[in-house]
């Protein structure tokens, strides 16, 4: 498995792992829809959580959520808007990132809450 790939599937473990710590209830893991999707799928609060992790090890390019672009919100929000209607699911919907840095010198893990709107 390429270095990249191991690194983002420690940091999806990271995200689980802190998020049921908070008390989120994870429903799915690496849901897909076509060639789309999410990486965490949860409910806290009676919100429906869609979580997108980006892991990096060195934020020299910027933090891990600023890749988190526009076309790949778009991606997610038609993935979260399936699931919604495939499971009919009536909880209010969130859109959150779990950004993290993870190398040898440092674990750093930033949950962005309502990190971004359902935009079609």
């Amino acid at each position: 498995m390429a270095d990249h790939n191991e690194l983002g599937n420690t940091g999806e473990l990271l995200a689980q792992d802190y998020l049921s710590k908070k008390g989120y209830k994870i429903l799915e893991t690496n849901w897909h829809f076509q060639h789309k999707e999410i990486d965490i799928i949860a409910i806290k609060d009676d919100f429906l959580v869609f979580v997108e992790v980006k892991t990096r090890r060195t934020n020299f390019f910027g933090e891990p959520f600023v890749f988190v672009d526009n076309a790949k919100q778009k991606f997610i929000v038609k993935a979260a808007n399936e699931y919604i209607t495939r499971f009919n699911r009536n909880e209010e919907a969130r859109f959150d990132i779990i950004s993290i840095l993870y190398n040898d010198f440092k674990k750093d893990i930033q949950h962005i809450e309502d990190a971004f709107y359902a935009r079609l």
